[in-house]
Protein backbone atom coordinates (compact mmCIF):
# COMPACT_ATOMS: atom_id res chain seq x y z
CA UNK A 1 0.00 0.00 0.00
CA UNK A 2 1.28 3.46 -0.93
CA UNK A 3 1.84 5.65 2.15
CA UNK A 4 0.97 9.33 2.28
CA UNK A 5 4.70 10.10 2.44
CA UNK A 6 5.29 8.25 -0.83
CA UNK A 7 2.29 10.00 -2.34
CA UNK A 8 3.61 13.44 -1.36
CA UNK A 9 7.05 12.64 -2.77
CA UNK A 10 5.51 12.01 -6.18
CA UNK A 11 3.90 15.46 -6.22
CA UNK A 12 5.59 18.62 -7.54
CA UNK A 13 7.60 20.77 -5.12
CA UNK A 14 6.86 24.32 -3.98
CA UNK A 15 3.51 25.95 -3.36
CA UNK A 16 1.67 23.30 -5.36
CA UNK A 17 2.65 20.53 -2.96
CA UNK A 18 1.46 22.66 -0.03
CA UNK A 19 -1.88 23.19 -1.75
CA UNK A 20 -2.26 19.48 -2.48
CA UNK A 21 -1.33 18.57 1.11
CA UNK A 22 -3.99 21.00 2.34
CA UNK A 23 -6.46 19.42 -0.07
CA UNK A 24 -5.62 15.94 1.27
CA UNK A 25 -6.06 17.22 4.84
CA UNK A 26 -9.45 18.67 3.94
CA UNK A 27 -10.52 15.35 2.38
CA UNK A 28 -9.47 13.47 5.51
CA UNK A 29 -11.27 15.90 7.82
CA UNK A 30 -14.43 15.39 5.75
CA UNK A 31 -14.15 11.60 5.82
CA UNK A 32 -16.89 9.96 7.97
CA UNK A 33 -14.30 7.67 9.57
CA UNK A 34 -12.25 10.66 10.76
CA UNK A 35 -15.43 12.35 11.93
CA UNK A 36 -16.19 9.31 14.11
CA UNK A 37 -12.61 9.40 15.45
CA UNK A 38 -13.04 13.07 16.40
CA UNK A 39 -16.39 12.36 18.04
CA UNK A 40 -14.83 9.58 20.09
CA UNK A 41 -11.89 11.78 21.09
CA UNK A 42 -13.16 15.39 21.35
CA UNK A 43 -9.72 16.50 22.53
CA UNK A 44 -8.47 16.01 18.97
CA UNK A 45 -8.60 18.92 16.54
CA UNK A 46 -7.48 19.67 13.01
CA UNK A 47 -3.96 20.49 14.20
CA UNK A 48 -3.60 17.04 15.80
CA UNK A 49 -4.75 15.42 12.56
CA UNK A 50 -2.31 17.61 10.61
CA UNK A 51 0.60 16.49 12.81
CA UNK A 52 -0.39 12.84 12.33
CA UNK A 53 -1.47 13.06 8.72
CA UNK A 54 0.33 9.89 7.64
CA UNK A 55 -1.19 7.81 10.47
CA UNK A 56 -4.70 9.07 9.79
CA UNK A 57 -4.32 8.57 6.04
CA UNK A 58 -3.18 4.97 6.57
CA UNK A 59 -6.02 4.35 9.03
CA UNK A 60 -8.63 5.53 6.53
CA UNK A 61 -7.05 3.77 3.54
CA UNK A 62 -6.71 0.42 5.30
CA UNK A 63 -10.25 0.62 6.66
CA UNK A 64 -11.53 1.08 3.10
CA UNK A 65 -9.38 -1.81 1.91
CA UNK A 66 -10.92 -4.03 4.60
CA UNK A 67 -14.44 -2.85 3.74
CA UNK A 68 -13.85 -4.04 0.17
CA UNK A 69 -11.68 -7.01 1.16
CA UNK A 70 -10.38 -8.89 -1.90
CA UNK A 71 -9.41 -11.90 0.24
CA UNK A 72 -6.53 -12.61 2.57
CA UNK A 73 -4.18 -13.71 -0.22
CA UNK A 74 -4.67 -10.39 -2.05
CA UNK A 75 -4.67 -8.14 1.02
CA UNK A 76 -3.45 -4.67 -0.09
CA UNK A 77 -2.57 -3.46 3.42
CA UNK A 78 1.03 -3.10 4.61
CA UNK A 79 0.83 -6.30 6.69
CA UNK A 80 -1.29 -9.10 5.30
CA UNK A 81 -4.40 -9.64 7.38
CA UNK A 82 -3.86 -6.56 9.56
CA UNK A 83 -5.28 -3.07 9.63
CA UNK A 84 -4.32 0.16 11.42
CA UNK A 85 -6.25 1.16 14.52
CA UNK A 86 -5.83 4.61 16.10
CA UNK A 87 -6.01 5.59 19.76
CA UNK A 88 -5.50 8.87 21.56
CA UNK A 89 -3.82 9.91 24.79
CA UNK A 90 -3.21 13.33 26.29
CA UNK A 91 0.44 13.99 27.19
CA UNK A 92 1.39 17.32 28.81
CA UNK A 93 -2.04 18.69 27.89
CA UNK A 94 -1.43 17.82 24.23
CA UNK A 95 -3.45 15.09 22.45
CA UNK A 96 -1.25 12.39 20.93
CA UNK A 97 -2.41 9.92 18.25
CA UNK A 98 -0.98 6.39 18.36
CA UNK A 99 -1.38 3.62 15.80
CA UNK A 100 -1.18 -0.15 16.10
CA UNK A 101 -1.72 -3.09 13.80
CA UNK A 102 -4.72 -5.33 14.51
CA UNK A 103 -5.42 -8.77 13.05
CA UNK A 104 -8.53 -8.99 10.90
CA UNK A 105 -11.15 -11.74 11.30
CA UNK A 106 -9.96 -13.58 8.21
CA UNK A 107 -6.37 -13.64 9.46
CA UNK A 108 -7.46 -14.85 12.91
CA UNK A 109 -9.59 -17.59 11.33
CA UNK A 110 -6.69 -18.76 9.16
CA UNK A 111 -4.29 -18.70 12.10
CA UNK A 112 -6.70 -20.73 14.20
CA UNK A 113 -7.17 -23.23 11.38
CA UNK A 114 -3.39 -23.52 10.94
CA UNK A 115 -3.06 -24.19 14.67
CA UNK A 116 -5.70 -26.91 14.41
CA UNK A 117 -3.94 -28.53 11.45
CA UNK A 118 -0.58 -28.37 13.25
CA UNK A 119 -2.01 -30.60 16.01
CA UNK A 120 -2.92 -33.37 13.55
CA UNK A 121 -0.46 -35.73 11.88
CA UNK A 122 -1.57 -37.81 8.91
CA UNK A 123 0.17 -40.93 7.65
CA UNK A 124 -0.92 -42.08 4.19
CA UNK A 125 -4.47 -40.75 4.68
CA UNK A 126 -5.93 -38.40 2.06
CA UNK A 127 -5.47 -35.02 3.76
CA UNK A 128 -8.45 -33.47 1.99
CA UNK A 129 -10.55 -35.36 4.53
CA UNK A 130 -8.80 -33.34 7.25
CA UNK A 131 -8.65 -30.00 5.44
CA UNK A 132 -12.31 -29.77 4.47
CA UNK A 133 -14.72 -28.09 6.82
CA UNK A 134 -17.31 -30.07 8.71
CA UNK A 135 -20.72 -29.46 10.16
CA UNK A 136 -22.63 -31.47 12.74
CA UNK A 137 -25.62 -31.56 10.37
CA UNK A 138 -23.49 -33.15 7.64
CA UNK A 139 -22.17 -35.72 10.09
CA UNK A 140 -25.62 -36.61 11.40
CA UNK A 141 -27.82 -36.43 8.33
CA UNK A 142 -25.65 -37.11 5.27
CA UNK A 143 -26.59 -40.79 5.56
CA UNK A 144 -29.53 -41.56 7.90
CA UNK A 145 -28.34 -45.18 8.17
CA UNK A 146 -25.23 -44.12 10.09
CA UNK A 147 -26.95 -41.55 12.32
CA UNK A 148 -26.66 -43.72 15.42
CA UNK A 149 -22.91 -44.11 14.89
CA UNK A 150 -22.60 -40.36 14.32
CA UNK A 151 -24.34 -39.65 17.63
CA UNK A 152 -21.85 -41.92 19.39
CA UNK A 153 -18.96 -40.00 17.78
CA UNK A 154 -20.46 -36.66 18.85
CA UNK A 155 -20.98 -37.99 22.38
CA UNK A 156 -17.33 -39.07 22.55
CA UNK A 157 -16.21 -35.62 21.41
CA UNK A 158 -18.35 -33.89 24.05
CA UNK A 159 -17.11 -36.20 26.84
CA UNK A 160 -13.49 -35.59 25.86
CA UNK A 161 -13.95 -31.82 25.74
CA UNK A 162 -15.65 -31.80 29.12
CA UNK A 163 -13.61 -34.39 31.04
CA UNK A 164 -10.33 -34.69 29.10
CA UNK A 165 -8.84 -37.69 27.34
CA UNK A 166 -10.86 -40.86 27.82
CA UNK A 167 -9.21 -44.15 28.81
CA UNK A 168 -11.46 -45.88 26.31
CA UNK A 169 -11.09 -45.38 22.57
CA UNK A 170 -13.51 -46.15 19.74
CA UNK A 171 -13.59 -49.07 17.33
CA UNK A 172 -15.60 -48.20 14.22
CA UNK A 173 -16.54 -51.38 12.39
CA UNK A 174 -18.53 -51.66 9.19
CA UNK A 175 -18.49 -52.50 5.52
CA UNK A 176 -16.62 -50.63 2.81
CA UNK A 177 -17.34 -46.97 2.12
CA UNK A 178 -19.75 -46.21 4.96
CA UNK A 179 -17.76 -43.19 6.16
CA UNK A 180 -15.73 -44.58 9.06
CA UNK A 181 -12.60 -42.62 8.12
CA UNK A 182 -14.67 -39.50 7.51
CA UNK A 183 -16.16 -39.75 11.01
CA UNK A 184 -12.72 -40.22 12.56
CA UNK A 185 -11.32 -37.21 10.70
CA UNK A 186 -14.24 -35.16 12.00
CA UNK A 187 -13.47 -36.35 15.54
CA UNK A 188 -9.79 -35.42 15.16
CA UNK A 189 -10.64 -32.00 13.75
CA UNK A 190 -13.11 -31.18 16.53
CA UNK A 191 -10.78 -32.29 19.31
CA UNK A 192 -7.82 -30.48 17.71
CA UNK A 193 -9.92 -27.30 18.00
CA UNK A 194 -10.10 -28.06 21.73
CA UNK A 195 -6.30 -28.32 21.92
CA UNK A 196 -5.72 -32.09 21.64
CA UNK A 197 -3.05 -33.51 19.35
CA UNK A 198 -3.76 -36.47 17.13
CA UNK A 199 -2.53 -38.77 14.38
CA UNK A 200 -4.38 -40.90 11.86
CA UNK A 201 -2.52 -43.79 10.23
CA UNK A 202 -3.67 -45.75 7.18
CA UNK A 203 -2.55 -49.21 8.22
CA UNK A 204 -1.90 -51.03 4.90
CA UNK A 205 0.62 -48.45 3.67
CA UNK A 206 2.04 -47.77 7.12
CA UNK A 207 2.94 -51.45 7.63
CA UNK A 208 4.68 -51.57 4.25
CA UNK A 209 6.63 -48.43 5.12
CA UNK A 210 7.61 -49.88 8.50
CA UNK A 211 9.46 -52.68 6.73
CA UNK A 212 11.74 -50.15 5.05
CA UNK A 213 12.23 -48.34 8.37
CA UNK A 214 13.96 -51.42 9.76
CA UNK A 215 17.07 -50.00 8.10
CA UNK A 216 16.44 -46.47 9.47
CA UNK A 217 16.34 -46.94 13.25
CA UNK A 218 16.30 -43.21 13.99
CA UNK A 219 13.24 -42.59 11.82
CA UNK A 220 11.54 -45.71 13.18
CA UNK A 221 12.13 -44.66 16.79
CA UNK A 222 10.85 -41.12 16.12
CA UNK A 223 7.69 -42.44 14.46
CA UNK A 224 6.92 -44.95 17.20
CA UNK A 225 7.53 -42.37 19.95
CA UNK A 226 5.21 -39.88 18.27
CA UNK A 227 2.46 -42.50 18.08
CA UNK A 228 2.96 -43.39 21.71
CA UNK A 229 2.74 -39.81 22.90
CA UNK A 230 0.07 -38.18 20.72
CA UNK A 231 -3.20 -37.56 22.55
CA UNK A 232 -5.38 -39.40 20.03
CA UNK A 233 -4.09 -42.16 17.79
CA UNK A 234 -6.28 -43.59 15.04
CA UNK A 235 -5.36 -46.76 13.17
CA UNK A 236 -7.41 -46.51 10.00
CA UNK A 237 -8.47 -49.70 8.16
CA UNK A 238 -6.77 -51.99 10.65
CA UNK A 239 -6.96 -55.59 9.53
CA UNK A 240 -6.31 -54.74 5.87
CA UNK A 241 -2.51 -54.74 6.33
CA UNK A 242 -0.15 -57.58 5.47
CA UNK A 243 1.40 -58.27 8.87
CA UNK A 244 4.68 -59.84 9.74
CA UNK A 245 5.66 -60.92 13.28
CA UNK A 246 8.06 -58.00 13.77
CA UNK A 247 5.43 -55.36 12.96
CA UNK A 248 2.80 -57.09 15.06
CA UNK A 249 4.88 -57.90 18.13
CA UNK A 250 7.53 -55.18 18.25
CA UNK A 251 5.87 -52.15 16.67
CA UNK A 252 2.10 -52.41 17.17
CA UNK A 253 2.56 -54.29 20.42
CA UNK A 254 4.96 -51.66 21.75
CA UNK A 255 2.69 -48.73 20.81
CA UNK A 256 -0.47 -50.31 22.23
CA UNK A 257 1.26 -51.54 25.37
CA UNK A 258 2.45 -48.00 26.12
CA UNK A 259 -0.91 -46.35 25.44
CA UNK A 260 -2.95 -48.70 27.65
CA UNK A 261 -4.46 -46.75 30.55
CA UNK A 262 -2.64 -43.63 29.34
CA UNK A 263 -4.18 -42.36 26.14
CA UNK A 264 -7.01 -43.59 23.91
CA UNK A 265 -6.37 -45.48 20.69
CA UNK A 266 -9.10 -45.50 18.07
CA UNK A 267 -9.65 -47.74 15.05
CA UNK A 268 -11.61 -48.18 11.86
CA UNK A 269 -11.98 -51.62 10.36
CA UNK A 270 -14.04 -53.82 8.09
CA UNK A 271 -13.58 -56.54 10.72
CA UNK A 272 -15.28 -57.11 14.02
CA UNK A 273 -13.03 -57.72 17.04
CA UNK A 274 -13.15 -61.53 16.77
CA UNK A 275 -12.23 -61.45 13.09
CA UNK A 276 -9.42 -58.98 13.83
CA UNK A 277 -8.00 -61.39 16.40
CA UNK A 278 -7.93 -64.12 13.76
CA UNK A 279 -6.14 -61.72 11.42
CA UNK A 280 -3.49 -60.97 14.05
CA UNK A 281 -3.07 -64.67 14.78
CA UNK A 282 -1.70 -65.49 11.34
CA UNK A 283 1.36 -64.07 9.55
CA UNK A 284 2.79 -65.05 6.20
CA UNK A 285 6.09 -65.88 7.86
CA UNK A 286 5.17 -67.88 10.96
CA UNK A 287 1.67 -69.06 10.11
CA UNK A 288 -0.87 -69.56 12.89
CA UNK A 289 0.18 -68.00 16.23
CA UNK A 290 -3.12 -67.74 18.07
CA UNK A 291 -1.61 -66.75 21.41
CA UNK A 292 0.20 -63.78 19.85
CA UNK A 293 -2.96 -62.58 18.17
CA UNK A 294 -4.78 -62.86 21.49
CA UNK A 295 -2.00 -60.98 23.29
CA UNK A 296 -2.33 -58.05 20.89
CA UNK A 297 -6.11 -58.10 21.19
CA UNK A 298 -5.76 -57.92 24.97
CA UNK A 299 -4.35 -54.44 24.32
CA UNK A 300 -7.30 -53.48 22.11
CA UNK A 301 -10.52 -55.22 23.15
CA UNK A 302 -10.80 -53.94 26.77
CA UNK A 303 -9.95 -50.36 25.76
CA UNK A 304 -12.49 -49.63 23.04
CA UNK A 305 -16.17 -48.94 22.64
CA UNK A 306 -17.37 -50.73 19.51
CA UNK A 307 -19.43 -48.58 17.15
CA UNK A 308 -21.13 -50.25 14.19
CA UNK A 309 -21.19 -47.94 11.16
CA UNK A 310 -23.89 -48.89 8.68
CA UNK A 311 -24.95 -47.15 5.50
CA UNK A 312 -24.47 -47.08 1.76
CA UNK A 313 -21.09 -47.38 0.05
CA UNK A 314 -20.21 -43.78 -0.87
CA UNK A 315 -16.93 -44.42 -2.65
CA UNK A 316 -16.90 -43.36 -6.27
CA UNK A 317 -20.03 -41.24 -5.85
CA UNK A 318 -20.06 -37.59 -6.84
Amino acid sequence: MESLGDLLKSWPTGQKITDQAEQKLAELMADPLVARLLDKHPELDEQAVRLNLNRVYQYVTEYRNCTNCPGLEKCPNDFEGHYTLLSCETVNDQPQIYDRKVSCKKFIARRNEDQIKSRIRSFYVDETALQNGYSADEILFKDPKRTEAAYQILDYIVRTKEAGLQQEGLYLAGTFGTGKTFLMCYLLHELAKAGFSGAIVYMPEFVEDLKSMMHEPGKLRETVEMMKETDLLIFDDIGAENLNPWVRDHVLGSILNYRMNRKPTLYTSNYGLDALEQHFSFTSKDGDERHKGQRLMDRIRPYVQVVMVTGDNKRGRK
